[in-house]
């Protein structure tokens, strides 16, 4: 990876100030950017290996090995582009792929050739090629508006004008512009993509996801949460979609395995795709979480998922659909129960708003601070209490889309049909973009279940009467009128929206395969009229957020610089999908009083869940046969004379760090991150030592499972595990 430029002014800077370096022990919080890692004592700490080997501007480096996958993390570990990452990574990949005769999703998949290697669809590979300081730019074109939607929308295009050249440039790179600190500084990242992607090692999911939901963001963890995949390119090299005749992609780097892995208090390091964090946000914001959001998408995802549970029943194929839905909703819901317990408990609203209150006293004792920001935290609190105002609707907004599949279709309908009004030739264009929305609708289908889809639409029409009397939903009040004048019930009105052709995917397919317009362009039902008019109220609240975010926008820029002088010291920015390294110690911890749990769970652990009866606790039997016959090869844990299946660690991670490997001081892979215990789901608004641990997959799991359960002995061979 190439360092093309990354001289960011001061004020603006992304340095760590020396109340980060020198350490033994990691920051308060550390997901450090790659400008920021040679500022680092890493050698100090523990690591064993030069500095620059972990990322070298000028070379090959770890850093190289990593990838961007569906969302999370990955890493090469052969020459031949195989990729590890999570179980629950690659889930809607396999989802895809299964069927309730081949189903790859329960009972694993295992490629033991290239040949038999399948197409892992929907994944694509993204690879950090090179990034550049560009706030210089992005703000002084900002710098000519007072207004703040302009603001935000000149910064917009800025951004995407800046994408645009760069893609111009170099037509192998895909360009994004990331906002490091909100409002204050942007950095231009350019990004490799590989399009071809094949699924080669699945573990059964009784293994990829032992613990289910009971277990999810919990420890002691015993869930073998790993996958491998691998990638493919043209024979030229170049990113292609899938075909047969392309050709493994082969990495500049790819990680080494430690089969023997680590200890208790070894120093550690992780390199990741950390999503968002929050942590340079005011109380109001957290308020907002606390109020509002959280508590809104768990009660919403709650209901969702015992839904689509109740639906499917024991009916495999509906099971399948559902399944990668089901899937998302429980990890964000159980993640926001963590988030509103974790508020809760250390009243972290409360310990953000005393912080703002002296932050204030520090401004009013400067007068030249008082003269440029006296008003700063006022504003910021005018502004909240904005949102708040209309939270409630803005929410049901945001969500009536995503929780009904008929009324996404609808609305990608709604936009072909709105298109093809405005064009010119409307032949012409219906011909050359029928596919491409085809396309997308067929995805709205592929988790669609008629039955979960009424159920939960009835339940978010039932929350969007009940809102309060100055956030009503025009198209809602609309529906209780009929054109005739007479009044009708909200059960009426629900019914007729939900009386619509497209519960059958069959005619939404013909009338996008026709060979004329017509037929779409006719075509008029309550459903499409509904969805038009939330579109159009959504349209209207548009320039108000917009104002908002531009508002919001220039005085975090603001707090942030206010902030570092009053702390008298520079922050890391918050996380926002970039390549970032944090670093820490294989370490347990005491999550009560009287209570401490050790770094590592064993095989027995398994097996002990297993006995108590809860379905989520089931696993392959071969796992007990092999338990007791003690065959656990070279991956044995000495001191407790089982296998390691999971760790836990102090270190800095959040979403988007599902996958990332877990290195030790040699750079060598030793486990595979997937989660956090549940008091450090409140790693997105506040990190700490004492509470903060995450956890991963020992490798030493993922090679005994491999060879010992499902015989996959080439994945060991190809990752030069060869004693064995």
């Amino acid at each position: 990876m190439k360092k093309y430029l990354l001289s960011i002014p001061l004020g603006i800077s992304l340095i760590v100030s020396s109340a980060y370096t020198n350490k033994v022990t990691p920051p308060d919080e550390g997901m450090f950017p790659l400008s920021e890692i040679n500022k680092l004592d890493l050698k100090k700490a523990g690591l064993k290996i030069n500095q620059s080997d972990i990322y070298n501007p000028n070379g090959i480096s770890l850093i190289d090995a990593l990838v961007q996958i569906s969302g999370c993390t990955g890493s090469f570990v052969s020459n031949d582009g195989l990729i590890v990452t999570n179980h629950h990574c690659a889930f809607s990949a396999v989802q895809l792929a299964s069927t309730p005769e081949a189903n790859y999703l329960e009972n694993g998949f295992v490629a033991r050739t290239r040949e038999q290697e399948i197409e892992a669809k929907g994944l694509t590979v993204r690879i950090t090629d090179s990034y550049e300081d560009v706030s210089t730019k992005v703000l002084n074109a900002a710098s000519t508006t007072n207004d703040p939607a302009e603001r935000i929308r000149i910064i917009q295009n800025k951004c995407a004008e800046l994408e645009r050249e760069a893609e111009a440039n170099d037509k192998s790179i895909k360009a994004q512009v990331s906002e490091m600190f909100i409002g204050k500084s942007y950095v231009l990242f350019k990004y490799k993509t590989i399009k071809d992607i094949r699924l080669v090692y699945i573990p059964q999911r009784s293994i990829g996801e032992f613990g289910g939901e009971t277990d999810n963001w919990v420890w002691p963890r015993h869930t073998g949460d790993f996958s491998f995949v691998r990638a493919y390119v043209a024979k030229d090299g170049s990113s292609a979609t899938y075909s047969k005749d392309n050709v493994p992609y082969k990495p500049k780097k790819f990680l080494k395995v430690n089969p023997k892995g680590v200890a208790e208090n070894d120093f550690a390091f992780i390199l990741g795709y950390p999503g968002r964090t929050f942590r340079h946000r005011p109380a109001q914001y957290l308020q907002y979480q606390e109020q509002y959001l959280l508590p809104y998408i768990s009660e919403l995802y709650t209901f969702e998922n015992k839904t689509m549970e109740e639906t499917a029943g024991n009916n495999v194929a509906l099971q399948l659909k559902q399944a990668t839905r089901i899937k998302r909703n429980a990890n964000r819901l159980k993640n926001y129960q963590g988030k509103l317990q974790g508020l809760k408990a250390i009243d972290l609203v409360e310990q953000k708003r005393a912080e703002d209150e002296e932050m204030q006293k520090f401004i009013n004792a400067d007068a030249k601070l008082k003269q440029q920001y006296g008003s700063l935290l006022q504003n910021i609190d005018n502004l909240y209490k904005e949102v708040f105002t209309d939270a409630q609707r803005d929410l049901w907004l945001s969500e009536i889309f995503n929780s009904t599949n008929l009324l996404a279709v609808a609305n990608a309908l709604n936009t072909f049909k709105k298109q093809l009004e405005a064009a010119p030739n409307k032949t012409a264009y219906y011909n050359q973009n029928k596919d491409r929305f085809k396309k997308a609708i067929d995805g709205f289908y592929e988790s669609y279940v008629y039955e979960s889809d009424k159920k939960i639409f009835k339940h978010m029409m039932a929350d969007g009467f009940k809102l309060p009397q100055n956030q009503k939903v025009d198209a809602l009040q609309r529906l209780l009128i009929m054109d005739t004048g007479i009044e009708t019930s909200a059960t009426e009105a629900t019914n007729r929206i939900l009386s619509t052709s497209l519960k059958d995917p069959e005619f939404t397919n013909k009338l996008l395969t026709g060979s004329s317009e017509t037929d779409l362009l006719a075509f008029n039902e309550p459903i499409m009229n509904f969805v038009k008019e939330l579109s159009e109220q959504q349209a209207q609240l548009d320039p108000i957020k917009q104002k908002r975010e531009g508002t919001l926008n220039k005085l975090m820029g603001d707090y942030v610089t206010v902030k570092e002088l009053y702390k008298k010291k520079d922050f890391i920015p918050d996380a926002n999908s970039t390549l970032r390294l944090t670093y820490g110690y294989i370490k347990g911890y005491t999550p009560a009083d009287a209570t401490y749990y050790a770094p590592f769970t064993g095989i027995k652990g398994i097996i002990e869940k297993g006995a108590t009866g809860n379905p989520d606790f089931k696993y392959p039997p071969i796992i007990k046969d092999l338990y007791n016959k003690k065959d656990f090869g070279m991956f044995k844990n000495p001191k407790t004379e089982d296998v390691p299946v999971a760790l836990l660690y102090n270190m800095d991670t959040t979403g988007g760090n599902s996958g990332s490997p877990i290195m030790d001081a040699n750079g060598n892979l030793i486990g595979v991150n997937f989660d956090r215990a549940y008091s450090a789901t409140i790693n997105d608004f506040a990190w700490n030592n004492s509470y903060s641990r995450s956890i991963g997959v020992d490798i030493r799991y993922v090679l005994w499972v491999a060879q010992k359960v499902d015989k996959a002995d080439f994945i060991l061979k190809e990752l030069g595990v060869t004693k064995y």
